[in-house]
């Protein structure tokens, strides 16, 4: 079977919802990562085959086609297609599997996955919110969902709490978790380990003023228990807070995916080949605890053990995520999000799988290891796995 191969990864610092990238369109904001995508593999624009676009919120700026309009946004030909496809928080993550499926196919050449989110132009669950505040229809689950799963919606809020009691977390397990991923973003980003990652754009500060936006805004290094023990649980007698789960983030990431014709036609270099690609779906109601069926079947599947993996990032959407697929798969702490996750570093939705990919190749890159497997859960119950090999 013909390989695929990414040839250039990147991503945006995260930006805080109001944040340092409040004032990107979001298709500029993706037309900002498919234009360094370009520049920096050295790829002929007129070549690209397809762009694959992930978003969740495609309301409002992100409507009408988000993928078309960063490519229209950005300095490549009208004559590269796109699409928008949506697979809640694997959205990018989905982009890449199918940016690669092209390829590994021999019908495309050159693709750009990649993913866009402005959490603060078009806020979490918009696409809900507004139909119903108008009046229009009874939301995304009709009576036959809501009696076949016994729920009136599904919530990942709700997931998480399930996910940590069914695994025994508690409140000061989960406060850890979230403090070690802080610990590990601030090492990172001072020690420049996501330099080779991040697209560097021009940002504001609190006061409107134009500032070079080169570092994740919500990594504190300043995080200590006590700050996080006083944040008050989002459900009442709960343990998920605001402080252990993933921070709403603005930001766009992308990867270059090409065939082996294409690196010689082109003269580019791959960083990483894609080894492995699986997707499984199961309980939508806890939905939350996909990743460990999924990464067992894609371990399986691909012949891989866990012990050849070098390097995990497992999305942490919630702590209890990361944390129950440690303890399932079996798989070594130190090996998994090395420069700190989602808690830390935002999760940008739509963004976040192919943000998750350019850190995880970088940083194989980086300590000279092999082997990368990368997660998350996704709303519904579905979780992606991709395994890569650097190069």
């Amino acid at each position: 079977m013909p390989e695929a191969y990414i040839v250039e990864a990147l991503r945006t610092a995260g930006g805080k919802r109001g944040g340092a990238l409040r004032d990107w369109h979001p298709a500029d904001l993706g037309a900002a990562v498919l234009d360094a995508l370009v520049s920096r593999s050295g790829t002929d624009p007129s070549a690209i085959d397809d762009v694959i676009a992930g978003c969740v919120s495609q309301v409002g700026e992100q409507s009408f086609h988000i993928g078309r309009n960063m490519v229209l946004a950005s300095s490549l030909p009208d004559s590269v297609p796109a699409v928008s496809i949506d697979r809640q928080c694997g959205s990018s993550q989905q982009a890449l599997h199918f940016a690669a499926q092209a390829v590994m196919s021999g019908t495309q050449d050159i693709v750009i996955a990649c993913g866009v989110e402005s959490m603060t132009r078009v806020p979490m669950g918009t696409p809900v919110i507004l139909p119903m505040q108008a009046g229009i229809g009874d939301g995304p689950w009709p009576d036959s969902i809501k009696q076949r799963y016994r729920v009136n919606e599904f919530s990942q809020f709700t997931g998480a709490e399930m996910m940590a009691r069914k695994y025994g977390f508690g409140r000061d397990m989960l406060d850890d978790f979230a403090l070690d991923s802080h610990r590990k973003a601030a090492a990172a980003a001072d020690a420049r380990a996501f330099a080779r990652e991040l697209l560097v754009l021009d940002g504001l500060d609190r006061e409107g003023n134009a500032v070079r936006h080169d570092r994740d805004e919500g990594i504190r290094a300043d995080a200590g228990r006590d700050g996080l023990a006083a944040l008050k649980t989002i459900a009442p007698g709960g343990v998920i807070t605001a402080g252990n789960a993933s921070q709403m983030c603005d930001g766009a990431s992308g990867v270059l995916v090409v065939s082996e014709r294409a690196l010689k036609e082109h003269g580019l270099t791959p960083l990483a080949r894609i080894d492995h690609l699986a997707v499984t779906g199961g309980d939508p109601v806890i939905m939350l605890e996909e990743p460990i069926p999924a990464t067992r079947r894609a371990l399986d599947r691909s012949g891989r053990s866990l012990a050849e993996i070098d390097l995990y990032e497992v999305n942490e959407a919630f702590a209890p995520v990361p944390l129950a697929w440690l303890r399932e798969i079996g798989a070594d702490p130190n090996r998994l999000n090395v420069n700190g996750g989602a808690i830390a570093l935002g999760h940008p939705l739509g963004a976040s799988g192919t943000k998750l990919m350019a850190t995880l190749v970088h940083a194989l890159r980086a300590r000279g290891k092999r082997f990368g497997l990368q997660t998350m859960c996704e709303g519904g119950g579905i979780a992606n796995v991709t395994i890569i090999e650097a190069l």
